[in-house]
């Protein structure tokens, strides 16, 4: 029987039951003796059972059968809740949830069988509830030893015969061939953005052949905490070695010189290879990366019997459905109208049946916006678990109270915010939150408390994650950027308070004295502030010393269509979102003061930078008559303003936003492109890279 038609079914329904164990999990926790809870979790695993079995995913079976057994003890008072068997219920959990992200990526759960969590609950069953799990820590293992063992797929890296020729030939050439094994923290969230970081680093000093996992897998975080790399370079292993290793949450890099590969070729080939010059090397060694990808891409997809990769969905309500085909209905119809009006004899129909059909085009942008917004929810569900066990490691009481989890964003911006603020929440506990016994002496509650609070201002939304703790320390803030030689003592002492809290957004920043499982290797902030700037958005920061923090991430309710500001610039059509505008201005050229370098304008007592767009887009300024008089536009950056020169205004306008392309990926200054109503582009300008 294909059960492939149910398999989108079976992923909706995993996830909620899943979701639903995680919250029972929290509350049996906190009341052990809370039977209603012990039965909902009985239920749900029972529930997750049948389901693993009627779709066939055996391993997803026997682990819910095993974990059903131990329940069924506990509700019959044979076995007493205790802390550690909640625990070993939470990694059933964890088991799970990996299950079904597997299902997801795959259509299939995938070759581990948690064996351990098993033996786990076969142990809590034969002991009567005693747990004695002595647990591996991950980093105990030698590099030789991560290399080697089994489970790491990287070990298994094969070059094909036509990288191993191109190292061959890297090799003749005198260039070094390197076979190079990066493991990662295991506490790295970020794990592509970091793997992204590395592969900087290995393209700046070499060639990458081949990697395993495929680029796409490691983009797509389709990975555990380590890869493995071919490079050709002409550099050494001692200097790969010492640039890998700077790279935070880096724990491991094992660099093997590789020898000549066996190859069979024929005499004529050989003699060929001879005399290939240095630089025909380099260019088949570049042509070879985007082969290899394109050929592990080609084997992932012919893979024998491999289950095609499920799509994303959203749910939606079926009365936004309704709203949306009679709006599609209504066009049909306005259309229509249309046909059959003559322009020249009745005009003033004509204009009025455009004017519905803008309406209605309006409406139906608005209905189709609701239909891709998901409740913010489906991103906060996942943190009581998450703060529940960093309490537990840092040894501290922690509450999070969440509210607005009703909010409404677009899909494409839900899906991206989760590693933001899991990095935000993390530093929350670990640098905002006192320990349990500095909060008593300052006479605080010995709970600490994080508020994580959502909710619609206009048309963007806010997000906020706040604590009662300690608050930022500025001079500390300070002293560490002096220390690093990221400022001077003199720069320091004029610093506002908010300055010196922007040091904190640099990369590789981290005031932390130790480096610990969660903080102090000076990644977090940086990652953060990057990825709201991605998503259109701001993060701002309050704090009060002694009374906690506060930091507001602002984000634009969809990213596909927004208003925003034509202008000119240098004879070209630019678009500014209109969510950043502050206020546009005449100004004349002489009231432009130069302050260090940078022009400035006096607004209302507040020194603002401007920057002539025709300069910072390196395009010809053609208007020369208009030096005498600039027109700024002033747009927000956080609590900052920054002006804009441009050349002139041409209004404002409802715009779809493009993707550049994968060619022009990270343009400075540049947001996208949006396609005009005379069918020319208009490039969107990224306010916040405006510096």
């Amino acid at each position: 029987m294909d059960m492939s038609q149910y398999l989108q079914i079976f992923i909706e329904e995993a996830k909620e039951h899943v979701q639903s164990l995680n919250e029972c999990l929290l509350q049996i926790e906190k009341d052990p003796e809370g039977k209603d809870v012990l039965n909902e979790i009985f239920r749900v695993a029972h529930t997750l059972k049948g389901m693993a079995g009627t779709m066939g995913y055996t391993k997803m079976t026997k682990l819910t059968h095993v974990m059903e057994n131990v329940l069924h003890a506990i509700r019959n008072d044979e076995i007493n809740i205790t802390s550690d068997l909640v625990d070993v219920l939470f990694k059933c959990l964890d088991a799970l949830e990996n299950y079904v992200k597997s299902v997801v990526n795959t259509g299939g759960e995938g070759d581990k069988d948690y064996k351990n969590v098993i033996d786990d609950l076969n142990q809590i069953l034969n002991n009567k509830g005693t747990v004695k799990t002595p647990e591996k820590t991950r980093g105990t293992e030698t590099p030789e030893q991560l290399v080697n063992d089994s489970k790491y797929i990287t070990a298994q890296l094969q070059p094909d015969e036509f990288e191993k020729n191109a190292v061959n030939k890297a090799i003749d050439m005198g260039i070094n061939a390197l076979k190079i094994t990066l493991v990662l923290n295991s506490g790295c969230l970020l794990k592509s953005a970091r793997a992204f970081i590395l592969f900087q680093t290995l393209e700046r000093y070499g060639e990458i052949i081949k990697s395993q996992p495929s680029v796409q897998d490691i983009e797509d975080e389709k990975f555990d905490y380590e890869f493995t790399v071919i490079v050709v370079s002409k550099e050494n292993e001692q200097l790969f070695n010492k640039e890998l290793n700077s790279i935070a949450e880096v724990d491991e890099v094992v660099i093997t010189t590789l020898q000549k590969f066996d190859t069979t070729e024929s005499s004529t080939d050989a003699d060929e290879n001879k005399h290939v010059s240095e630089a025909e090397t380099i260019e088949t060694v570049q042509k070879t990366s985007k082969q290899t990808v394109e050929s592990q891409d080609a084997a992932k997809t012919n893979a024998n019997n491999a289950p095609r990769k499920t799509q994303r969905t959203v749910r939606v309500d079926i009365d936004r459905l309704d709203v949306l085909m009679n709006l599609v209905g209504e066009l049909i119809i306005t259309k229509t109208r249309l046909e059959g009006t003559d322009i020249i004899e009745k005009p003033q129909e004509y204009h009025e049946n455009l004017e519905y059909l803008e309406r209605i085009t309006t409406n139906l942008n608005d209905a189709v916006m609701k239909v891709r917004m998901v409740p913010v929810e489906t991103v906060f569900n996942r943190f009581p678990r998450m703060i529940r066990d960093i309490a537990k490691d840092l040894g501290k009481e922690i509450e999070l109270k969440m509210s607005g989890e009703e909010t409404e964003l677009d899909r494409t911006v839900i899906d991206e915010i989760g590693d933001p603020l899991i990095h935000l929440l993390r530093n929350s506990c670990d640098h905002g939150l006192e320990s349990t016994e500095k909060r008593k002496e300052i006479g605080k509650p010995e709970v600490g408390r994080i508020n994580l609070t959502a909710y619609q201002s206009g048309n963007n939304v806010l997000i906020e994650v706040e604590d009662d703790g300690a608050g930022i320390n500025i001079e500390k803030i300070k002293n560490k950027a002096v220390d690093n030689g990221i400022i001077t003592r003199e720069a320091a002492n004029s610093m506002t308070q908010q300055d010196a809290i922007e040091l904190l957004f640099r990369p590789s920043f981290s005031t932390a004295e130790k480096i610990t499982g969660l903080s102090g290797r000076g990644v977090g902030l940086d990652v953060v502030k990057t990825k709201i700037e991605q998503l259109g958005g701001t993060v701002e920061v309050e704090t009060q010393k002694g009374k906690g923090s506060k930091f507001i991430i602002k984000l634009p309710l969809t990213l596909a269509i927004y208003q925003a500001l034509l202008v000119n610039v240098g004879g070209e059509k630019y678009a500014i979102p209109l969510g950043a505008i502050y206020q546009i201005y005449n100004w004349s050229a002489e009231d432009v003061k130069t302050v260090q370098g940078q022009e400035v304008i006096l607004l209302r007592n507040m020194v603002v930078p401007i920057t002539r767009l025709a300069d910072a887009l390196e395009v010809p300024n053609s208007d020369e008559a208009n030096q005498k008089q600039l027109k700024i536009v002033i747009v927000r950056k956080g609590e900052k303003l920054t002006g804009l020169v441009v050349d002139s205004v041409i209004g404002q306008q409802e715009i779809v936003i493009k993707s550049l392309g994968k060619l022009l990926t990270g343009i400075k200054y540049l947001a996208g492109a949006t396609i005009l109503g005379d069918g020319n582009v208009a490039l969107i300008i990224d306010v916040n890279s405006i510096t």
